[in-house]
C-alpha cells in the first residue's frame, strides 16, 4: 500500500509541477523558444538520454557486486530508476532530494534495503563528487584562458582550494562510511536529537552494514569507484553540448571548451542555492554571468534558461509517462 503511495504521490506532484512550469514559461514563450531553435531542439533533448545513460552506467557501477549475482540488474532497470529518480529531484520542492527516497523504495525489492539505501547513497556522494571535480577542472582552464582581474583570480582560487578539501571530504566518507558519522552529529541537535539517537540504537546493524558497504565500495572495488566516477564526469561533459548546441542554434559562434565554462560557472550558482524552489531565476542568472565572463551578452543567458527550462519540461513529461507505464505492467523493470 505504501509502495503505491508514494508513486501515486510523486505523479501527482509531478503533474502539478508541469503545469506550473509551463503556467510560468507561458505557452508563447515555449512555442516561439522552439520555432527559434528549430531541429537543434530534437538534438537538445536527445543530448540528455545520453547524459541518463551515463549516470545510469555509473550508477550500474555501483550497484553491482562482481562477487554477488544478485547485485546484477538490467541496464534498462537501471536507467529506468536512474531518469525517474531525476525527474523526481526536478519536482521535488525547494531542494532536490526527493528522487533519493524514490530509488531506495524501487530498488528495495530487489536487492533489499540495506544494499538499495548505500547504492543509492553512493551513486549520490558520487554525483556530488564529480561535480566538483567538473569545477576544479573547469576553474583550471578558466584561469588559464579568461582574462580575468586580479580579484576575480583571488576568488576562483580560492574557489578551487575549497573543491580540493571538499574532494578530501569525500575520500573520508568513502573511507570510513557516513550514516553512523552523520548521526555521530545530528544527535546533538536540540529537540530532534533523542529521536536520533534511539533510531541509530534501533538500527544499529543496518546502518553499521550501510557503512560498511561505502567502505567497501573504495577499499575493495577502487576499478569500479574510479568508472562510476568517470562515467559521472563524462556526463557532465555531455551536458555541455545542451548549451553548445543552443547558442549555436541562436546563431552564437560559441565553443566547446566556452560551453563547458558556461555549464560550470552557471552549475555553480545554482547549486550555491539549491533551496530555490526548482533554482527559479537563479540558474537563469548564473548563465547570464557566465557568458558575460567568456565575451557574449547577457541576453543568451535568458535565452538559454528558457530554453533550459523547456527541455526540463519535457523530461518531466518523459519521466511522468515512464512512472505511468510502470505502475501499469509492474514488471517493466526488474524482469
Amino acid at each position: 500500500m505504501k509502495a503505491k503511495l508514494y508513486k501515486v504521490l510523486f505523479f501527482a506532484i509531478g503533474l502539478l509541477t508541469l503545469g506550473y512550469m509551463t503556467h510560468s514559461l507561458g505557452w508563447g514563450t515555449i512555442s516561439s523558444s522552439v520555432k527559434q531553435i528549430g531541429w537543434w531542439f530534437v538534438v537538445i533533448i536527445g543530448s540528455w538520454l545520453l547524459v541518463y545513460i551515463c549516470n545510469a552506467i555509473a550508477f550500474n557501477q555501483v550497484i553491482h557486486e562482481p562477487k554477488d549475482p544478485s547485485t546484477k540488474l538490467p541496464f534498462g532497470s537501471i536507467l529506468y530508476v536512474t531518469i525517474t529518480g531525476y525527474i523526481i529531484n526536478y519536482i521535488t520542492p525547494f531542494i532536490a532530494l526527493g528522487g533519493e527516497p524514490y530509488r531506495i523504495m524501487e530498488l528495495k525489492p530487489k536487492l533489499g534495503i540495506e544494499k538499495a539505501s548505500s547504492s543509492v547513497l553512493l551513486y549520490s556522494l558520487m554525483h556530488m563528487f564529480s561535480h566538483v571535480v567538473f569545477w576544479l577542472v573547469s576553474i583550471i582552464f578558466l584561469i588559464a584562458i579568461v582574462d580575468l582581474s586580479t580579484y576575480m583570480h583571488i576568488v576562483f582560487v580560492a574557489i578551487f582550494l575549497l573543491g580540493l578539501l571538499l574532494c578530501y571530504w569525500f575520500v573520508l566518507i568513502y573511507r570510513n562510511g557516513f550514516t553512523l558519522q552523520s548521526f555521530k552529529y545530528l544527535k546533538r541537535l536540540p529537540w530532534v536529537g533523542k529521536k536520533l539517537a534511539a533510531f541509530e540504537e534501533e538500527h544499529f546493524e543496518t546502518l553499521n552494514n550501510i557503512d560498511e558497504q561505502i567502505r567497501a565500495f573504495y577499499g575493495d572495488r577502487k576499478k569500479q569507484f574510479y568508472a562510476s566516477l568517470w562515467w559521472e564526469f563524462f556526463a557532465r561533459i555531455v551536458s555541455c553540448a545542451e548549451i553548445y548546441f543552443t547558442a549555436n542554434a541562436l546563431s552564437a559562434d560559441m565553443s566547446i571548451l566556452q560551453a563547458l565554462l558556461v555549464s560550470s560557472g552557471s552549475s555553480l550558482l545554482a547549486n550555491a542555492a539549491f533551496f530555490f524552489p526548482m533554482q527559479l531565476g537563479v540558474r537563469e542568472g548564473g548563465l547570464a554571468l557566465a557568458l558575460k565572463s567568456v565575451g557574449f551578452t547577457s541576453a543568451l543567458g535568458l535565452l538559454i534558461g528558457v530554453v533550459v527550462r523547456i527541455r526540463e519540461l519535457v523530461w518531466i513529461g518523459i519521466g511522468l509517462l515512464l512512472i505511468a507505464l510502470k505502475r501499469r505492467n509492474k514488471d517493466l523493470t526488474y524482469d
